[in-house]
């Protein structure tokens, strides 16, 4: 490897113990984002409540996080790749921790939509510099394991979010209330920075690289044009410029994508590496991965109003109940990576994509069934059901599209994942004016709450089981059996945990 491609050491003895180090300290940090999403979520009731925000602005509160973790994601990798990922991590880290303050210390809702917006753009530094830093780190037979770690923090941080923003919001520790979700940040980014300014080693692209501000505007132009409209669509009426912008928004990302070869032809440093899209298994994955985050958009939104203000819960409660998806998805992540795939290949994520499908239709027949007295125990089914499929997706399929990514792309591929994840996750999160108030009356009287809510969850999971449908079609792209392969040719037969092609 190019010398300027620094690792944090592949040699036995303490150099090891100092890469396994710096790998818990930027999993965390990935922890940290993780459960910042879906704590929000869970606290969303008391902050409507508390803060006096509308449901247009609580979409914005986590489609705002969502939009701007999206717009900036392909910069914060690039940058990383530029300028050294220990160095972007750590400005990412300690702006995450700032501006996690800012949404505790948030006087009104427009305040903390707008901290959310930066703190979605501090994320969109850190996040990235993870899978780079791992990418960089861990050779090809070894990284199976490393991202069966990740997709057990997956697991982890699913589960943690929810039970503690329910434990902070019911607490309401120093009366902070719904405050304390975002304070609880402050230590562990503090921490963060302290140790990853130790141990993690600074590592670069192999070559000198620009900073491509022309793609940075359009990438970010054609986000906001997307995705803005869908937000705010049915708060507005759906009006006529919404749809000419989400025209508008298709010809700016063309001009994009044409802009970016004519930059790749000029100096070879493109915001997009659209050379990556050759490698199948990356396109593929892409593809699979931008569905998905609209499934998930939808989902866990919709989930929290229906249990929190549909069904009248307290966010205890609500918390709780998510505790064996949670925990569903952590296992199957783990095991899927480490066991199934490797053995079984796509048909491993084929069968996640049906078996989540399953437990959708099956929550959807519970909810219809039990009504408004469906129990937490009623759901633990579904909800398992839905936990392992989703685990046979995400682990293995960030190996999937990252396997055959050149080293010194490392950052661009990171960027590109976390961003149409994020992008599908925004568009699912502005689809719930669609799929889920869109089948609610702005004038309800407190009898006609609970029927509302309960009839357009089941609406809104009717879309995310088509979703799934959808992304099991997708994924006959994806290659059909595992293999291994590095910069300059595949690796020896034989190495242990074998990566998705």
């Amino acid at each position: 490897m190019n010398s300027t491609d620094t690792t944090l050491g592949t040699a036995g003895g303490g150099t090891d113990r100092r890469r396994w180090f710096a790998l818990a300290i930027v999993m965390t940090a990935a922890f940290m984002d993780l459960v910042d999403v879906t704590i929000v979520n869970i606290a969303i009731p008391s902050i409507q409540r508390e803060a006096g925000a509308s449901f247009s602005q609580i979409q914005w509160i986590t489609a705002g996080y969502a939009l701007a973790f999206a717009a900036g994601l392909i910069t914060g990798g690039r940058l990383g790749d530029i300028h050294g990922r220990k160095r972007i991590f750590l400005v990412g880290i300690g702006g995450f921790t700032v501006a996690s303050a800012l949404c505790g210390l948030a006087v009104n809702p427009e305040m903390l939509v707008a901290s959310r917006f930066l703190q979605g753009g501090m994320a969109a530094l850190m996040v990235p510099q993870v899978l780079s830093i791992v990418h960089a780190t861990f050779p090809a037979h070894e990284r199976g394991k490393v991202f069966g770690l990740f997709g057990a923090v997956v697991g982890l941080g699913a589960v943690s979010g929810p039970l503690l923003g329910a434990l902070l919001t019911e607490w309401n520790l120093f009366g902070w209330e719904w405050r304390s979700i975002f304070l609880i940040n402050l230590p562990v980014g503090v921490a963060g920075l302290i140790l990853g300014s130790r141990f993690i080693t600074e590592s670069k692209a192999p070559r000198a690289l620009k900073l491509d501000l022309v793609g940075v505007a359009l990438v970010t132009l054609g986000l906001l044009m997307l995705i803005y409209p869908l937000t705010r669509g049915r708060e507005l009426g759906w009006p006529v410029w919404g749809y000419v912008s989400m025209a508008g928004s298709l010809v700016v990302l063309a001009a994009l994508v044409a802009y970016e070869r004519r930059k790749t032809a000029r100096d070879g440093s493109p915001l997009v590496e659209l050379s990556l899209f050759r490698v199948k298994s990356f396109a593929a994955g892409i593809a699979v991965q931008t569905v998905f985050g609209v499934a998930l958009g939808v989902f866990f939104l919709v989930w929290t109003l229906y249990m929190q203000i549909g069904l009248g819960w307290s966010p205890l409660k609500a918390g709780l109940t998510g505790v064996p998806f949670s925990i569903a998805v952590s296992v199957a992540a783990g095991m899927s990576v480490q066991k199934l795939v490797p053995r079984f290949g796509r048909k491993v994520l084929q069968a996640g994509a049906l078996v989540m499908a399953a437990g959708v239709l099956l929550y959807i027949w519970e909810s219809g069934h039990y009504g408004l007295d469906i129990a937490p125990w009623q759901m633990a089914l579904p909800l398992v059901v839905m936990g392992v499929g989703m685990g046979l997706i995400v682990a293995p399929l960030t190996d999937a599209i990252l396997s055959e990514v050149p080293r010194e792309h490392a950052g661009s591929a990171s960027g590109l994942i976390n961003t149409v994840q994020q992008m599908g996750n925004a568009l699912g999160l502005g689809l719930v004016s669609v799929v889920f108030f869109g089948s609610i009356s702005d004038h309800l009287r407190p009898e006609q709450i609970g029927p509302a809510f309960a009839d357009a969850f089941q609406n809104a999971l009717g879309w995310v089981a088509a979703v799934m449908g959808t992304i099991f079609l997708l994924m006959f792209a994806l290659p059909k059996r595992p293999a291994q392969h590095v910069e300059g040719g595949q690796e020896p037969v034989g190495e242990k945990e074998p990566a998705l092609v």
